[in-house]
């Protein structure tokens, strides 16, 4: 049996970076995968793939723009050639990604082996491949398994008119009419970008409001795009059946016939009594985490409901040499704070000093429009009683802004009343996850808003948004 200072249960992002800290720290390191490629769903179904189909979606919206201006184009999209195309372009991405996280391995020593693992005991892991069992001893342990869709007994699951975000590439052909069910972060990702594609999309959230832990403003802005790019909005809904039926008589639907069994549609019943009806359903209500596999009773461990494992500030379980981290620990489940989690945990597990700013992990949603966030929003800062003024710019009082064309765009800046420091900053619009970096390096110093007003920004850039809102904010604390 092989010995390792750390067995690695997966090879997303959290993982990853637990596996790539350990090894720099001259450690044996081992990573299990079950898939045939590195990267988790990460790279293969979820984070990479939803960007890269964001940003394929934009390149078509540009070509057709462009077609469209030119003399005697058409306008029409060949639904089934123009989802071809951003499959294919998705694609490119994945396996350059899987190629790069590959080559990291490598480079740090760190050995792969492909199979499902499972605990035997606290300190062993078995992998079972697709042609021979392994058993394996570990100092160490990281449960980095991932999520997967939730999928509820109830739902008529068939990868073609009824689906999950992990399906969406596989899909033959572009449907005309689309139901979103469930309006996270996920959903309304995924809602935006086929909005964009001309999808009539019917985005079903069973709370008020979408993206409830976003500021409030940035969340209606949100909400008032996805309305103007034709998203029928559905709040406070639930469903409560979802089933499939033919085709209304004399009804057209968007899928070819012989892609979804003759042209089958999708009929989902809400509890207010509303009957929704399109070609294809998207269910993107949770994400389940992939621990029943792992046979963590054998190592004295359990998972709750939802699959999620318990760990403390360190992401140590309560055994204490076995750790996990990302989605599978749950909230907020994004790939940038799985990767430091993995990381902070390598270097408790092997007694090296580090240090983390949990309330300076930035968000970022990959909408259409892009949004982006760190620290307070003004209803928690409302709520504690702190004192604030918010800075406002718009885009579209930036040369950046024009040139781009972005008419939407804003970046908040929410500020103490009384030190006048940067308590948070919120984006919504072009590279928003770019630029709320600026934001969070500022915050990280205790900087106040006369670092804004005093710093000289490139022009045109939209970073200048940074210096409006300054102004804005502090013309605001003059009047107080």
């Amino acid at each position: 049996m092989r010995q390792y200072d750390l067995v690695v249960i997966g090879s997303g992002p959290g993982g990853q970076k637990a596996a790539i800290q350990a090894a720099k720290l001259g450690k044996s390191v081992v990573i299990i995968e079950r898939m045939a490629f590195v990267g988790g769903v990460a790279i293969n179904t979820g984070t990479i793939p939803s960007k890269a189909l964001r940003e394929a979606v934009l390149d078509l919206k540009a070509t057709v723009r462009a077609r469209l201006g030119a003399p005697g184009a058409g306008g029409t999209i060949d639904r089934r050639a123009a989802l071809s195309t951003l499959v294919e372009s998705c694609n490119r991405v994945i396996k350059a990604e899987i190629e790069v996280v590959r080559k990291a391995l490598v480079s740090n020593n760190i050995e792969l082996i492909h199979g499902v693992g499972s605990l035997a005991g606290p300190d062993t892991v078995v992998v079972e491949g697709e042609h021979s069992v392994e058993t394996v001893g570990a100092t160490n342990i990281v449960v980095a398994t991932g999520t997967v869709p939730a999928k509820p007994a109830d739902v008529p699951f068939d990868g073609v008119n009824i689906i999950t975000s992990d399906e969406i590439l596989k899909l033959e052909y572009l449907p005309t009419t689309m139901i979103v069910v469930g309006g996270g972060v996920i959903g309304t990702e995924y809602a935006s970008m086929l909005a964009s594609l001309g999808v009539r999309v019917t985005l079903i959230e069973g709370r008020p409001r979408l993206l409830d832990f976003l500021d409030n403003e940035v969340c209606e802005a949100l909400q008032y795009h996805l309305r103007q790019m034709g998203v029928t909005l559905r709040l406070g809904e639930k469903v409560v059946s979802i089933k499939k039926v033919p085709p209304l008589p004399g009804g057209r639907t968007g899928a070819p016939a012989n892609a979804s069994g003759g042209g089958e549609m999708v009929e989902a019943m809400l509890e207010s009594g509303k009957t929704i009806r399109a070609d294809c359903l998207m269910y993107c209500i949770g994400r389940q985490g992939a621990t029943d596999r792992l046979n963590l009773q054998n190592a004295g461990l359990s998972a709750d409901e939802r699959g999620r494992i318990k760990v403390n500030e360190k992401y140590q379980t309560s055994v204490e040499n076995i750790y996990a981290v990302g989605d599978v620990i749950g909230f907020p489940a994004l790939a940038s704070t799985s990767m430091e989690q993995g990381r902070l945990a390598a270097c408790h597990m092997f007694g090296e000093p580090s240090e983390s700013v949990p309330d300076l992990f930035p968000y970022g949603i990959y909408a259409i429009p892009e949004i982006s966030m760190v620290g307070w929003t003004e209803e928690r800062l409302t709520k504690e009683g702190i004192p604030y003024e918010a800075g406002i710019a718009q885009y579209k009082e930036t040369a950046r802004g024009q040139l781009l064309g972005d008419e939407i765009g804003m970046l908040k800046m929410l500020i103490h009343q009384e030190s006048g420091v940067v308590l948070g900053v919120h984006i919504i619009g072009s590279q928003a996850t770019e630029l709320i970096h600026i934001g969070q390096a500022v915050m990280a110093h205790k900087g106040t808003v006369n670092y804004f007003v005093n710093t000289v920004f490139n022009y045109p850039t939209l970073a200048e948004c940074y210096k409006i809102a300054a102004f804005n904010g502090r013309n605001k604390l003059r009047a107080v």
